[in-house]
């Protein structure tokens, strides 16, 4: 099974645990994109769910798909978020960020009832930190935070556009992507990262997840917080 089978299939199977009437949160990035494309078609098919997004992308691919898109203004709780992450390490605890929708992900998982991850078996890990940690700084204070995160040893790096150009969130910030290589104590990493004025959030998602939905070759399987 390849990588993009392994998600069409998770996110198909996250779809079917959408149920009529409810109040949906719909992630970002490819697997997410999965997804909300497979929830489309129950809409298609007569599914009434109300729905906020985590990033503009997936606003527009859901309202593209015949979605009721609002934002928390109008819906505050949620019944249901579901989205994918770069690494699913022990306890669930999460890496995400790795589409640059880190704030606004971790602002509507915290507006849920429940949190479902969808992942390829890959993103699966013993300890986090093989992939870049993601930190959103606001722009003014780059140079500090970034100066802070470099003491740390967490070697940050901006992150750029394959033609060079500054990457910036949907909230206009900057996001240094950190290469910590390893991860034990996320907790600690995280309230260290909290700490440093000028950042924004940061893409450690602790004790936010429900469950997560992994696809492998032998199908999906559920792991439980």
């Amino acid at each position: 099974m390849t990588q993009d089978q392994a998600k069409e299939l998770v996110g198909r199977r996250a779809a079917q645990q959408v149920e009529d009437g409810m109040r949906v949160g719909l992630g970002t990035g490819s697997t997410a994109t999965m997804f909300i494309k497979a929830l489309g078609e129950r809409v298609r098919e007569g599914l009434r769910i109300r729905c906020v997004a985590s990033s503009d992308a997936s606003h527009r691919l859901g309202q593209s798909l015949g979605m009721e898109m609002l934002t928390l203004q109008d819906l505050p709780e949620l019944d249901l978020y579901i989205d994918g992450a770069d690494e699913v390490g022990p306890g669930l605890a999460l890496i995400k960020g790795g589409g640059g929708a880190l704030l606004r992900e971790k602002i509507v998982a915290s507006a849920a009832r429940r949190f479902v991850v969808v992942v390829d078996s890959s993103k699966v890990v013993p300890v986090l930190g093989r992939f870049p940690l993601p930190v959103e700084v606001i722009k003014m204070a780059l140079p500090l935070v970034e100066s802070k995160l470099n003491r740390l040893g967490l070697a940050p790096r901006l992150r750029r556009h394959p033609d060079g150009s500054v990457y910036l969130t949907d909230e206009n910030n900057y996001i240094l992507d950190c290469a910590c290589g390893s991860i034990p104590d996320p907790e600690h990493t995280a309230a260290v990262i909290r700490s440093l004025v000028g950042v924004v959030e940061h893409g450690l998602f602790l004790k936010m997840a429900s469950a997560a939905l992994v696809a492998g070759d032998q199908g999906v399987s559920e792991l439980q917080a």
